[in-house]
């Protein structure tokens, strides 16, 4: 490893000059930048990491089973698992969908799982990321550069190679597919994750799409060619659900295809991921999951959620209220480290105002305990001197014949020695996920 840390200027350079950015937009303008790497990677040991993957796989199966059935014979809410209210009041249910199913029965086929390990050495699921979950880009990207910077380091390290994402995001597509290209729909250039949208093109052998590539004639999606149209299959779309076809949703997108959806209902397209996934990312269902796992698979939960608190229920709306400088209250709808307050940062005249905005409305929020989560060691802005940050790990489980999680993922840092938010959006860093095989 201290051989990589002296390439890190070399491999930001190359990220650089690769164009391995992302976006965002603050104040109504987009803006680019690096994402930061640091070379300094995540170690997780075979016998850990065989365990956060059975219980990864747990879960993204029940998410899977519970998708299908809230679009469906909605059997989970009639069994009064989960109050209808969260289902028919989230953001991310989608009315169009009812009734619905997809593809080889699959809704979630690429998943961003959020992961923190605490001080205590047991790891905590934060988030459940069904809907576009990006960044498996970067880490793969990064140790193509690291093995180019220090080839030794791998071959004398027993390290999980992570150059097989391709393989397993295009058999996902092949999987699905109804007939056709397997393609990548991007909204476009000025899109946060543009790069990573070309880039998994390239290694997948998809072919890149903006909208106006695809059209919809019979209800089946083609590709515009200079010489013929060609049928299209699969889509790996990138694209919110709200933009996805102006005919079906918002009739303002400039940035969808007329018609998908339809084909989409007629079973003569896969979109990955489904439509409609963000009822089961909503962090008010993610309070549930634990249960789901039970109700769907007849088992115990191997993830284990924050400790978290619905203030819907009185019990915990009173617990909330009563514990609220101790807490970390998420706004339901909001996603990339936004909508997340700490407690004990409001001033009293803030804290006040928050809690009757809790009160008002206890559907749109989740408290949960804060988890003091192990700091990594990255290299300070000399490049060499150890600083410890916050880290999370964002894994990524791909469900096709068979579901399986990619032995890697996205280790985010902390820029900021005082903050637990690790999100690229807030000025974070990242790093590469190491597995060991042994």
């Amino acid at each position: 490893m201290q051989e990589l840390n002296k390439h890190v200027k070399e491999i930001n350079h190359l990220l650089e000059r690769y164009g391995v950015r992302f976006g965002i937009y603050k104040d109504g303008v987009f803006k680019e930048q690096l994402f930061p790497f640091d070379p300094i990677p995540r170690v997780i040991g075979k016998q850990e990491w065989d365990e956060i993957e059975a219980g990864l796989i747990q879960r993204v199966t029940a998410l899977n089973l519970f998708l299908q059935d809230i679009y469906g014979d909605k059997k989970i809410v009639k069994d009064g698992v989960i109050p209808p209210e969260f289902i028919f009041s989230s953001s991310g249910y989608l009315a169009a969908c009812e009734g619905m199913r997809t593809p080889k029965g699959i809704a979630s086929h690429i998943s961003g799982i959020d992961l923190v390990q605490g001080k205590d050495g047991k790891w905590y699921v934060l988030e459940d990321n069904l809907r576009i979950p990006s960044g498996a880009s970067y880490p793969l990207i990064a140790r193509d550069l690291c093995r180019k910077a220090s080839p030794s380091t791998f071959a004398n390290t027993p390290v999980a190679d992570n150059r097989d994402y391709a393989a397993l995001l295009r058999s996902t597509m092949n999987y699905v597919n109804t007939g056709g290209l397997n393609v990548i729909l991007t909204p476009g250039r000025y899109n946060a994750a543009f790069f990573e949208h070309s880039y998994l093109a390239e290694r997948t052998g998809a072919v890149l799409a903006y909208n106006t590539d695809l059209f919809v004639e019979d209800d089946k999606v083609y590709l515009r060619s200079a010489r013929s149209k060609r049928r299209v299959g699969a889509i790996y779309r990138r694209t919110s659900d709200e933009y996805l076809d102006p005919l079906a949703f918002n009739p303002e997108s400039l940035i969808g295809v007329p018609g998908l959806f339809q084909a989409y209902r007629k079973g003569n397209v896969a979109l990955l991921n489904a439509p409609g996934n963000g009822v089961a990312d909503d962090k008010g269902i993610y309070y549930f999951v634990p249960k789901m796992v039970e109700y769907y698979l007849g088992e115990s939960c191997r993830t284990n959620n924050a400790p978290t608190y619905l203030p819907y229920y009185e019990e915990d709306k009173k617990y909330v209220l009563e514990n609220f400088d101790k807490l970390v209250i998420k706004d339901v709808a909001e996603a990339g480290g936004y909508g997340v307050v700490f407690g004990s940062s409001l001033t009293k005249a803030k804290r006040e105002e928050f809690i009757e905005t809790v009160k008002a409305e206890p559907r749109r929020f989740i408290a949960q305990e804060v988890i003091d989560f192990i700091d990594l060691d990255i290299l300070d802005d000399d490049g060499v001197t150890p600083v410890p940050r916050k880290a999370d790990l964002r894994a990524y489980v791909l469900a096709g014949e068979t579901v399986r999680v990619w032995k890697s993922g996205l280790t985010r840092f902390s820029r900021n020695p005082d903050s637990f938010i690790v999100n690229s959006s807030q000025g974070g860093g990242f790093k590469d996920t190491w597995v060991l095989l042994r």
